[in-house]
């Protein structure tokens, strides 16, 4: 390695870790999120963009490349701006960090300070100071954290708001993270309550204003007469943000005519993606509010079938493993089924990981910090290792108290039920002992019925042997399985959809003999219009008085089990 140059190894380690970092600040970081818009998703749009980064030692030159493509929304987009010049190995950091703060304000059409720009100033400056062998991780946190105080100072929004900028937070979390690697090998979760104290909560008076505007992500071949020459797109739209990659140039826009847009940059290249999205204030403060009475807050896996969105309602903190598809990983929470069920059916291979040992224990202290107790309902041990891994945890890190946990015996929608039943419960303020107690009842008594549709996506994960996938084929059956405190059973076995239904149905019936007063989740894949047509309203009729809820079944039991499955959880209220 010459001199100057930055082991390769060490920078993966480093970005790897400083992305996990953000990860577990993730849902901070949307509830702040009101620049350029009001639409809480910088926490999001941070996590998708960076995740190149989360498993790169292999291949950290193809990671950085890919972080143009995977960019959204206007962090997402700045930040990969930066990183894909700050993280390379051929210069030393303090040349790299000067030359990314360049590439993110080039990209930009009106930079504003107050933003994760000044972040980027301020690393660029204590890195270039006259002696950087004596500059520590500490010191550097400090000259970061001044920059990210001051951005409440520097915005009239922000201002308004009482918060600092979530975007320079959430690039301050990545370089905390990622310096504490790069100097000494250590990692320790941001203590950030105690770093910004009430700057990390939007002021109670704050109201978003709805701005009409969608949010276009755009990779544009652009032809010669344009190419190179940004300032006709950056006319097109506001917070523009436009990066050049190799397989084309990257447009971030926001417009109020999505398909006017779609015409003008029609006449300068051939648009290779295109997405928009309309964006609406989603300010949080207010369900922030409603959980104020809770004593304890209640965290569980996103393989539970629990969307960020009714999280959100019930005040849940998710931990995500990922979606492995080709070479992308993603938090499974933000992956979309209507994508991934599609590859599937064409046989292309999509599989789960897990998140590092280290990304899990800055979740538990991240939650632990921002809401005080906490009670983790994981995943049957059964199924994955993430009890014993927070068991491990609480033991070195002293959390007696403050940090609990309960083996669920559960995956997917039985998981989901006393995860939901159970938040629902502490949000009336019961005492913790009382909502620890409920959970446990519910551990025993939810139960769950997985329909598969077609073995052959069991077959190809390994998860049954080819012969009986086989079997089952030949003969056109369909199993019906349920996951309990010993793994997956096998309950019954069907032969088309209409004697999935009547199973489902007989099994509500002999459940609405002990109470009517049921919490029904119903569970799909890619029938999500069959399930609401020839099942839930069966079931409404069968139980007039049930509660039912139609989500997504997990993706980490769905690109296992395959399109065409479905599944019913149900548990007494």
């Amino acid at each position: 390695m010459r001199k100057g140059e930055t082991d390769i190894s060490l920078l993966a380690a480093s970005s790897a870790a400083g992305y996990e970092n953000l990860a577990a600040w993730a849902d901070l970081l949307d509830a702040i999120n009101i620049f350029p818009v009001a639409d809480s998703d910088t926490g999001t749009n941070l996590r998708v963009s960076l995740s190149p980064l989360r498993h790169c030692d292999g291949n950290l030159s193809a990671a950085v490349q890919s972080l143009s493509l995977a960019a959204i929304g206007n962090s997402g987009n700045i930040a990969a701006a930066f990183l894909t010049t700050f993280l390379q190995s051929d210069t030393a950091l303090a040349a790299l960090a000067v030359q990314g703060r360049e590439q993110a304000y080039k990209a930009i059409h009106k930079p504003v300070a107050g933003t994760m720009l000044d972040v980027f100033d301020a690393l660029a400056s204590c890195l270039s100071t006259d002696n950087p062998a004596a500059m520590t991780s500490s010191s550097l946190r400090h000259c970061l954290k001044d920059a990210v105080a001051e951005t409440a100072t520097r915005l009239a929004a922000l201002g308004k708001a009482e918060v600092v900028d979530s975007g320079a937070l959430g690039m301050f979390l990545f370089f905390d993270g990622f310096f504490q690697q790069y100097m000494n090998g250590r990692m320790s979760a941001t203590p950030l309550i105690e770093l910004f104290g009430d700057k990390l909560q939007l002021s109670a008076s704050y109201e978003g204003q709805k701005s009409g505007e969608y949010c276009v992500e755009v990779v544009l071949a652009a032809d010669k007469e344009h190419n190179g020459q940004p300032a006709a797109i950056f006319a097109l739209g506001e917070s523009a943000v436009i990066t050049a990659g190799e397989k084309g140039t990257k447009v971030h826009l926001h417009t109020k005519d999505p398909s006017r847009l779609r015409r003008q940059l029609s006449g300068m290249g051939t648009i290779l993606h295109w997405s928009d999205e309309a964006i609406d204030p989603q300010i949080q403060q207010q369900d922030e509010q409603q959980f104020a009475a809770n004593r304890i807050r209640i965290m569980s896996d996103a393989a539970g079938s629990i969307p960020r969105s009714l999280a959100r309602e019930y005040g849940i903190i998710l931990l995500d493993s990922y979606v492995v598809s080709s070479d992308k990983a993603l938090p499974e929470s933000l992956c979309e089924g209507e994508k991934l069920y599609p590859l599937l059916k064409k046989g292309v291979r999509v599989t789960t990981a897990q998140a590092s040992m280290n990304e899990r224990y800055l979740h538990y202290e991240a939650g632990c910090r921002q809401h005080g107790k906490l009670l983790y309902i994981c995943t049957g041990s059964a199924f994955t290792g993430n009890f014993a891994v927070a068991e491990k945890w609480k033991e070195t890190r002293n959390r007696e108290g403050q940090f609990f946990l309960l083996d669920s015996g559960a995956a997917s929608g039985r998981l989901a039920v006393i995860a939901l039943l159970t938040a629902r419960f502490a949000k009336t303020g019961a005492v913790a002992a009382e909502v620890r107690t409920l959970a446990h009842c519910l551990s025993k008594e939810a139960e769950e019925f997985v329909f598969i549709d077609d073995l052959r996506y069991l077959v190809a994960g390994g998860r049954v042997s080819k012969a009986k996938g086989f079997f089952a084929g030949i003969l056109h059956m369909k199993p019906v399985i349920s996951p309990g405190f010993e793994g997956v059973q096998k309950v019954g076995v069907v032969r088309n959809a209409e004697a999935q239904i009547s199973f489902a149905l007989a099994k509500l019936a002999e459940k609405s003999k002990e109470t009517q007063d049921l919490f029904v989740l119903l569970q799909f894949t890619d029938n999500r219009e069959w399930l609401q047509q020839k099942v839930e309203q069966k079931i409404r009729k069968l139980l007039p008085y049930a509660e039912i809820q139609l989500v997504p079944l997990s993706l980490s039991s769905g690109v296992h089990m395959g399109p065409g499955t479905w599944s019913v959880a149900y548990a007494a209220q």
